[in-house]
């Protein structure tokens, strides 16, 4: 078994999507109110920072922060695009919430505005940490309480009806490569079929962890592939094919944060350079084949403890 356990919150975070958690009713200021205006905007709608707008385009954020170094420097009073961030890290509303998290994690940042994913400059809602804990406590107890009636009506579990000297059930899922807004949908309808199926909920998150990351491997680095679950009795197989440009160093691209990921990729936050490290890490087995200019195929495999509805 894996060394470390997949908690419920680990699985949701890679299941949701930003939008799912944001703010969409956004307090907002013009670029050229003064600085010494600040103080009483963020102190009335009690918020540490705010987006700044000129006219309808995204061109910074001002924060309670930046008001304080103004206040420390004894600058003179001026407008805040003078005081504003302006290079943003932004998301989309249906980002997976994961990347919203390591943008958190890796930046230190208090809040991310959501954009249009084809109009940077048009805002859509902010998010924040709070928006974050916030969401995943509401998930939690929705999650709770479905989980308790799929457990109380499974009375018995798939394979046992099945009669046969051998059994597997494959679900195949196609992967498009570039498709950002797509990313994640794959991963989530296994996760959903899985749950239908009685697989126990422990499995379910390593499974679902692991073939989000497959998932998003075929999105980043391929024009597409397939994403692959055989399901047997003692053993769920995980298995991520494509075509593509194949991994110049395996032995590289198994250490944590190392990624060959364009710019413009890194940019919409994907690409971070834990997905294979991530696969190994939930699975109980990890083989990998890669050619360069013919493909890579994976595959991850998960022991089922006594039987297939195992809740540990």
């Amino acid at each position: 078994m894996p060394s470390t356990r997949i908690t419920k919150t680990q699985e949701m975070v890679y299941e949701m999507k930003v939008g799912e958690v944001m703010t969409r009713q956004v307090i907002t200021v013009r670029p050229d109110v003064p600085m010494s205006r600040l103080r009483g905007i963020l102190r009335q709608n009690r918020i540490s920072g705010l987006p700044v707008l000129d006219g309808q385009r995204l061109v910074g954020l001002i924060s309670l922060e930046d008001f304080i170094k103004w206040l420390a420097d004894r600058a003179e009073d001026g407008p805040i695009r003078q005081r504003m961030t302006q290079h943003l890290e932004k998301v989309s509303e249906d980002d997976p919430l994961v990347l919203a998290v390591g943008k958190f994690d890796k930046s230190g940042l208090g809040r991310l505005p959501v954009v249009d994913r084809n109009d940077p400059t048009k805002l859509l809602g902010i998010l924040t940490k709070g928006d974050v804990i916030e969401g995943l406590l509401k998930k939690l107890e929705i999650d709770y309480q479905q989980e308790q009636i799929r457990r109380h009506r499974t009375a018995h579990v798939f394979f046992e009806d099945v009669q046969a000297d051998r059994t597997a059930l494959v679900l195949q899922y196609d992967v498009k490569g570039q498709d950002f807004g797509q990313a994640g949908a794959s991963s989530s309808r296994l996760k959903q079929t899985l749950h239908r199926l009685g697989v126990g909920p422990n499995l379910v998150r390593r499974v679902a962890i692991a073939s989000f990351e497959a998932e998003m491997n075929l999105v980043v680095f391929t024009s597409g592939g397939t994403l692959r679950a055989k399901i047997q009795p003692e053993t769920l197989l995980l298995e991520a094919a494509d075509s593509g440009p194949g991994i110049a160093d395996i032995a590289c691209a198994l250490e944590p944060g190392y990624s060959t990921a364009p710019d413009w990729v890194r940019e919409l936050g994907f690409g971070a350079g834990m997905g294979l490290p991530n696969i190994r890490k939930s699975c109980d087995r990890f083989e990998i084949d890669s050619a360069l200019g013919k493909g890579t195929r994976l595959t991850a495999s998960f022991f089922v403890n006594e039987n297939f509805h195992d809740i540990s």
